[in-house]
């Protein structure tokens, strides 16, 4: 019994610790309530809520589909494609996300066999 307690005070206490080390996005707003995308770290990803990092994903997942005119949604591979650079953000966090992405989207393309021009 008394064991029980103490791994359940253990459990508790690791998930209070890992709640508090979640920092929100809004962290990182300027004066004008913007971020710059383009400066966000892998750490600054890994280390925020999951509907932060969801939304984030969302607006790079725009970003660069507007970039290549496209304007279509494969939810399925845009999830596979967040999880990817989420897990490589946690294994690189003093990159940035933005070079992330394009090691993430790199790989996918070999995968596939597409060759850029």
């Amino acid at each position: 019994m008394r064991s029980r307690l103490l791994l359940s005070v253990a459990l508790l206490v690791a998930t209070m610790v890992s709640a508090r080390a979640q920092t929100p996005l809004s962290a990182y707003v300027d004066a004008n309530g913007f971020i710059d995308v383009q400066k966000l770290t892998c750490a600054q990803l890994a280390g925020t809520y999951q509907e932060d990092a969801d939304a984030l994903t969302a607006w790079y997942s725009g970003w660069y589909n507007g970039l290549a005119k496209k304007h279509f949604l494969d939810l399925r591979k845009g999830k596979l494609v967040e999880h990817e650079v989420i897990v490589y953000c946690k294994a690189n966090p003093e990159k940035l996300i933005i070079d992330a992405i394009s090691v993430v989207f790199k790989a996918e393309r070999e995968m596939m066999g597409i060759q850029m021009k």
